[in-house]
């Protein structure tokens, strides 16, 4: 049987401020999708409000260095597809084998209240599909709660960006909150590399995730395998 991957990619196109763009980091979705792809899954992307996903202007920077991206940019096909995700809602989770949240500072304000996304995750996770995301896709597992009430996250270990990162790449000041923190708020085990920015991915039985954008094809090839 052929398995099936949800991405799931944000609607926000701007900081708090909005002379601060934000947006998907392409390559986060890209590099996953190729070992996807490689493997024959079935994939499709959602948002939380459905529609259009703005891509962050920093990350177009990557394509000149990153094969994925830039193929991606350049196929009308594909990037169609980030004009038209679909909601949480249209998605059966019975039918998703594994969901797939990408970053870019932007999920930071739409995937943590998104209560559809809540509940297509509770439901693949409940009906034992694996859950993963790499960098501020963690961000999308913060308010996750289980059907006995509890939150996904806790007791488990986790990774994505960590404030150290943000503090390196000069936007802490800007962030609506300390993922990292938030995260060890809610009782999850949070881990990152020794060194920042390098690829780190942390497997806890069906939960994958990835600390940073150089993590997607590690956290894909994890998610994968146990697939």
């Amino acid at each position: 049987m052929n398995r099936r991957i949800v991405h799931v990619v944000s609607n926000v196109s701007h900081y708090t401020d909005p002379s601060h763009p934000t947006g998907l980091w392409l390559s986060e979705l890209t590099h996953a999708w190729d070992i996807f792809a490689g493997k024959g899954y079935e994939q499709r992307i959602i948002s939380p409000r459905g529609g259009v996903s703005p891509l962050e202007p920093r990350a177009l920077k990557w394509p000149l260095r990153d094969a994925s991206a830039k193929a991606w940019l350049a196929d009308e096909a594909r990037m169609a597809l980030l004009q038209t995700t679909a909601r949480p809602c249209d998605v059966d989770p019975a039918t998703v084998d594994a969901i797939y949240f990408t970053g870019g500072h932007a999920v930071m304000w739409d995937f943590p209240e998104s209560q559809e996304l809540q509940t297509l995750t509770r439901g693949i996770w409940e009906q034992g599909g694996i859950v993963s995301a790499v960098c501020h896709g963690y961000c999308g597992l913060l308010n996750v709660r289980l059907s006995d009430d509890s939150l996904l996250v806790a007791g488990r270990a986790v990774t994505g960006f960590s404030w150290i990162e943000e503090v390196l790449a000069g936007v802490a000041s800007k962030m609506p909150y300390n993922a990292e923190a938030e995260m060890k708020a809610r009782g999850a085990l949070y881990e990152k590399a020794l060194i920042p920015f390098v690829s780190n991915v942390v497997v806890d039985g069906r939960l994958v995730t990835g600390q940073n954008p150089f993590s997607a094809k590690a956290t894909a090839a994890k998610v994968a395998s146990l697939l």
